[in-house]
Formats: structure tokens, sequence, C-alpha cells
């Protein structure tokens, strides 16, 4: 998958970096701030997003997760505050809380790549991975 990272952190964009490199997926952009955001996914057509609420310019997450969904680009949330994700979840299909372990980033990296990408007729979500209401109505269907 053509993966964008949205995150304010340096270094936790790095270490999302090599975990989804490790895991065989191109990088397509990292950006801080939502203009950056919005200039990538407008450029690269990412598969699919990382996206922390809090970035530079504010809690302007939301707005390029919204961005995202409307341009039927599958993501998820990474935030230390789960809490200020709205009921809708924004059109993400979940959220990872930060911190978070590589163990359990990469078994939500696995279970979005066999949700987006079809791999399995029905994956089961990690403890890692808190999984939007959509999502679970859509594996329940």
């Amino acid at each position: 998958m053509k993966i964008l990272i949205v995150e304010d952190e340096v270094l936790l964009a790095m270490e999302l970096e090599s975990e989804i490199d490790a895991a065989g997926h191109e990088i397509v952009g990292m950006a801080a701030d939502s203009s950056e955001a919005l200039r990538i996914i407008d450029e690269e057509q990412p598969n699919f997003a990382f996206v922390d609420i809090q970035l530079l310019d504010g809690p302007t997450g939301i707005e390029v997760g919204r961005s995202l969904a409307s341009r039927g680009i599958p993501y998820v949330f990474v935030s230390g505050n789960l809490k200020r994700i709205p009921d809708d979840f924004a059109g993400a299909l979940g959220a990872i809380e930060k911190p978070y372990t590589m163990n359990g980033l990469h078994n939500a990296l696995s279970f979005v790549e066999s949700y987006v990408c079809g791999k399995a007729a029905r994956p089961t979500p990690p403890p890692s991975l808190v999984v939007a209401p959509a999502v679970l109505a859509d594996m329940s269907a």
C-alpha cells in the first residue's frame, strides 16, 4: 500500500515510517500540519493514512481525516487522547492510542491491510486498534 503519515512529532513519525517500511509498504509522504497533509493527499493519492489529531497547526487531524474519508481513502487515527475523536470517528477505520508498542502497531497494520485489501474475509481486530463503530457493523453484517 501507498501510505501517508500525518504526525507532528518527528521521532514518532520516523518510528512509524520505519515500521511501515519494514512491513513492505511505500511511504508517499509525511506531514506535520494539515496544509502539507492535504497537498500530499492531492499529489500522491495514498491508499491509506495514519493521522494524528493534534498537528503543528492545532487539532486539525480530524479535518485531514474527513478529507481522506471524502476521497474514499481509509485511515486510522494515532493519538494520545482518543476522547478527542468524534463519535462517527470522522470516517476513520479506527484508532491506535499513543504510546503504542511496535507489536501493537504491527498487528494494527496487518489488520488494516487485510481489511482494506480484502486479504481476509473477516479479519479480527487486534487489541491495539480501537475499531470504529461503522467498521464493527460492517464486519458483523
